[in-house]
Formats: structure tokens, sequence, C-alpha cells
């Protein structure tokens, strides 16, 4: 396309903004961001990974046509990477795009309007700040940040900015969660008593790429810029490409599988994080020279800083050497609970009519009920493919794009669940109690900031 010729459709664009935007109720100034609905929004691909090719891409291309989407651009730090996602997208979308050796030459393309983020753990908050600096919006998976102080930055930076940020946590996108959500926040749950969250799965091979590992040449890449500004190592291809099972590259765990399941509970509760998390575990199975453990159990305490009478607990247990790759998520009340992995709400557990006159109580039943007919089944295995939550959350992060309203996880949701899995893996890695620090927003361990 010419410059002229993008710059007809462009101001064309802007005219019928102008009327898009008045129909969502935007101001004058804000409606002068909106990208028009007859243009085409150019995207670029931050990290050409497995999960942008097994679920991210695929979801994009549920919705690309209609909403004119295209993507021009691949940035990978590996030259086999970026040669590999050159050729697949060529194919795919039936046109060449342009290979970027790292960020810096990605953001140099001109009429470039965001970008999809799936790097390493520790990355991604570093490149959405990246990424908003260079005026660009940003789908950007989680865990969001993997330290307070990346995660710190990232927000103030992307909340002084006009950019449109969606954190990869697809299950603000679900019908069965949303369902959840306003029913507990109704009030006819009751207080929330306990949650149950687990991820079991039995993969040895889940997060080891022996293969790819082998392929990988320092040569080939660029280890400084990889490492950002995490400790320095010398090289190691595992710690580039299997970086889930090493700490400071990946909690693991914590960010990769409990992100997803503490972020509902913040959503569902209003609650931003924890009042405390202790936790306990190891590598029990798979001795392969990780770091991080392969069985845990985290023990948090929920509640209102300012009234410690009140709250609730929450557990998150992960084997992975054992387990059948179906995520539970199970609230109680003292009604009986809500369970989203049979998308029901039943009485089971709550307090009977005889214990409760024993105590002159009157019993509070809830109703037998399913939870919605939208009902979105979590995919656990590595490769998720595109699924509805996900193929959801990337549509709802495009039209957000267009519509230039907040999505279903703005950069505050990505915020919270990064403190509960900071201060997760500070109580792995310390052992100790760990606590939060309101004014000073840091995780706290034996009296200690928690970093590395």
């Amino acid at each position: 396309m010419s410059v002229s010729r993008r710059h007809f459709i462009k101001q064309s664009a802007k005219a019928s903004a102008a009327v898009y935007a008045a129909s969502f109720g935007f101001s004058a100034k804000s409606y002068g961001n909106i990208i028009g609905a007859n243009d085409r929004v150019r995207l670029g691909v931050v990290g050409y990974s497995d999960r942008f090719r097994q679920a991210l891409f695929p979801s994009f291309l549920n919705h690309y046509e209609e909403l004119n989407f295209d993507i021009v651009a691949v940035s990978d730090l590996w030259k086999l990477r970026r040669e590999e996602g050159k050729s697949f997208l060529k194919e795919k979308l039936g046109h060449n795009v342009q290979t970027c050796v790292n960020n810096d030459e990605l953001y140099r393309i001109k009429d470039l309007d965001g970008v999809i983020v799936s790097t390493a753990d520790f990355q991604h908050a570093l490149h959405a700040i990246e990424a908003v600096k260079a005026g660009k919006d940003a789908y950007v998976e989680k865990p969001f940040a993997e330290t307070m102080e990346d995660n710190r930055n990232a927000l103030r930076i992307i909340k002084a900015s006009n950019r449109i940020i969606q954190v990869g946590s697809q299950r603000r996108s679900g019908g069965n969660y949303t369902a959840a959500a306003e029913f507990i926040q109704s009030g006819k749950f009751g207080p929330i008593t306990m949650v149950e969250l687990t991820w079991n799965v039995n993969q040895p091979g889940r997060w080891r790429r022996p293969a790819l590992v082998a392929k990988c040449k320092q040569e080939d890449t660029d280890w400084k810029r990889f490492l950002m500004n995490r400790p320095f190592e010398k090289w190691d291809p595992r710690k580039y490409l299997e970086y889930r099972l090493f700490w400071p590259y990946s909690s693991g765990m914590p960010g990769q599988w409990m992100s997803h399941q503490i972020d509902t509970v913040h959503w569902f509760s209003g609650l931003k994080h924890p009042r405390s998390v202790v936790a306990n575990g190891g590598i029990y199975m798979w001795k392969d020279g990780r770091r991080n453990w392969d069985t845990m159990t985290a023990v948090f305490d929920y509640g209102p800083q300012n009234d410690l009478t009140t709250g609730f607990q929450v557990t998150f247990g992960s084997r992975m050497h054992n387990g059948d790759e179906k995520p539970a998520e199970i609230y109680y009340s003292n009604g009986g609970e809500l369970n989203l992995n049979t998308n029901t709400i039943s009485p089971k557990g709550g307090l009977q009519q005889n214990h409760a006159s024993a105590m002159d109580m009157k019993p509070n039943l809830l109703p037998e009920m399913k939870l919605t007919d939208l009902e979105e089944k979590v995919v656990a295995s590595a490769n998720t493919g595109a699924d509805r939550l996900t193929s959801n959350h990337m549509r709802n992060f495009m039209e957000c794009m267009r519509s230039r309203k907040q999505p279903n996880a703005p950069v505050e949701a990505g915020y919270y669940h990064s403190i509960a899995t900071i201060m997760t893996n500070a109580a792995v890695r310390t052992g100790a109690k760990v606590t939060f620090d309101e004014k000073t927003q840091e995780v706290m361990a034996n009296g200690k900031v928690f970093k590395y």
C-alpha cells in the first residue's frame, strides 16, 4: 500500500470513527485514537513460540478477516525461529512478512499498530513496556511479571499511556466464568469460605524440549538480550528454551498455571492479592537438573487488610507426575459449592436443617442449578489449540484495539495475579510465611524484600 493511499484510508477512517465513537459515548479527544473500522490493523509477533503458533495464531485466524487485521512482521532473537515464523506466516496469510532480529528493529516499522507477545515468562512485563513506549497496543501472555520491580514499572508506564493491553488470562473471556463472577458478586452465593485450586499432569516432557535444545547455538541467538534485567549466567540453551524449569526465568507452576486460577479469585471476590502465603513441595520425580519444583501445595489467606476477622482460605496444589490434565476450581460457601469443572451450583456440603436448628440458625442452602449454558472447557494440555477461551480473548483484544475500550483482562488484572504468583514463589524459595507491603508494593519474606 502506498503512503498516500494509506494516509487517505486513515483520514477517511477517522471520519467514520467519529460516528462509531459517538455510538459508544467517546469524547472528541478519545475518538481520535480509534483505528478506523475500514482500515486494516497491522500487528507484529514478539516471540515466535509454540504458544503463538499453536494457540494465539489460530485464535487470531478465527477473527482476522472479519475484523480486518493482519500480521506483517515477526521478531525473535533466534535465527531458526525467525525463519520458521516467516515461512509459517507467509504460508498461512498468503503474503510475505518482515523478520526482525530484535524489538528495536520491529518498532521501526511504519504503520505497525500492535503486537502479540509470547516470550519467556520473565520477559512479558518488560516486552509490554517496550510496546507501549513504542506507541503500540499489545496482547501479552501470562504470567504478567515475575518480580515486583518489573510489575510496578509495567503498571506505571502502561497506565500513563493510552495503549490497550490485554493480559493472557483468558478465563476472563469465558461465559461460565463471567456467570460465576456475577453469581458470587450478587451475594446469592454467600461469603466465600474456601477455594480449592488444582492443576495436575503426568508428562515427563512437559516444559522439556531436548530435540530443540540440540539445535540451539549461541551464535544464532542474542543471549545477552534474552537475559534482559536478569543476573548474568553463561550461555545455556536449556535455560533459553526450557526456561519454565529454571528460576529466575520462570517461577514454574505458580506463574504458568496458578496465575490463571488465582486470577479468578481476585475477579470473583474483588480482592487484589493474598494477605499471606505459605508453600511446601519439592522435586520428587523429575531429576533432570531443573530448579523449579515438580510438586507443590500453596495455602493462601485472603480477606480485607483492615479486618482480619473475616476472609477465606485458598489452596493451590499441583503435581507433574500423576494427573489427568483437568484443572479444578471449586468455590465453597456455608450454603454449598460453585464448581467450575462441572459448571454447576449446588447445595453440596451446605448447612443442613438439623445441624442449623441445633445452633438456632437458618440453613441457607444453594439451589441445584447449571451455572450457564455458555460453558467453555479449560484445555490444560501443552498444545491447547484455538480453544474457545483463547479465541474469545483474542477477539476481545482485537475489538478493543478498534473501540479503545478496556479489554477483559487489563493491566491491573496482570498486576494483581503477579503479586500472588510472586508471593508464592517467594514462599517456595525462602520457606517463609510471605506477606505483601501495601505501602511499598513489595513482597516480604523473613522481613526482607523478595527479589530473586
